[in-house]
């Protein structure tokens, strides 16, 4: 299995031809955040968002920006980067970390002065600070550099346009388990073949009827007649699903309903 990584020089051969390239001068950019799912914002309204990035010092800067306002942020330009933004709904008591995020991979989807985030790329962004956490806890063999900002991020990404991953990964990229995947490369290199969804079973919740929408932007809908015994699909992890009536947190030791 071929690595996924690249040699430090090569990287940095790759980073300043894709400088050249896309004219990228500047060390602001301007975050440009997806849309919502309609789900979510008919059921919660317009998102807050925490914002990831890390600064042209090397520091991980973390700020919340509400739903209105020109979101921008400085990038070092010396190596790829990621940025994530959670969406999160104070009036609703929805924090941050409890729905999927959006994200960017700097350079590569820079355009002109501004930094393209997408739900695509929310797995992206977390699996690279899974990465360079897993780099740091000493998961890695000491003589072997597995950095992020040496992964090759388009052949990893190009995975998902190919279909010979795991094809429910391919719908929903979040039902695979990032740290685990993370800590795994870090260890050994990577291996397409980690790319499955975690382990699940299916968990009876006595809520309200009707329809159920998850944290994940990709996630389909839970549908439920009246009448009908609600079962979710539940992993070792808390997850969120959403309805008319209120917020559901469950994992597969425990669940709570909140009304709003």
């Amino acid at each position: 299995m071929k690595t996924h990584f690249l040699k430090p020089l090569a990287i940095i051969a790759l980073f300043v031809l894709v400088c050249c390239d896309s004219g990228i001068f500047h060390s602001e950019y301007v975050l440009v955040l997806p849309k919502p799912p309609e789900a979510w914002s008919s059921l919660l309204g317009r998102p807050h968002w925490r914002v990831e990035w890390q600064n042209p010092d090397g520091d991980k800067q973390i700020k919340d920006f509400r739903p209105a306002g020109q979101i921008g942020v400085s990038l070092p330009q010396t190596w790829p980067n990621a940025v994530c933004a959670w969406p999160f709904w104070p009036e609703k008591n929805i924090t941050p970390g409890l729905f999927k995020p959006a994200g960017a991979l700097f350079p590569y989807d820079v355009s002109d002065d501004r930094l393209v985030l997408s739900w695509e790329a929310g797995t992206d962004a977390v699996f690279y600070w899974e990465l360079a956490l897993a780099d740091r806890q000493g998961a890695r063999p000491s003589t072997v550099p597995r950095l992020p900002c040496f992964f090759n991020w388009p052949r990893f990404r190009e995975l998902f346009k190919t279909g010979i991953i795991n094809e429910n990964v391919i719908r929903d990229p979040w039902l695979a388990d990032w740290k685990s995947i993370a800590e795994k490369t870090v260890m050994s290199g990577f291996d397409r073949r980690r790319l499955v969804p975690a382990p699940s079973q299916g968990m009876v919740i006595p809520v309200s009827s009707g329809s159920w929408y998850g944290s994940s932007p990709f996630a389909a809908p839970l549908c439920f007649a009246e009448g009908e015994t609600p079962v979710f699909p539940v992993q070792v992890q808390t997850e969120v699903w959403v309805c008319g009536e209120g917020i559901l947190r469950c994992n597969q030791s425990a669940w709570v309903f909140y009304s709003w």
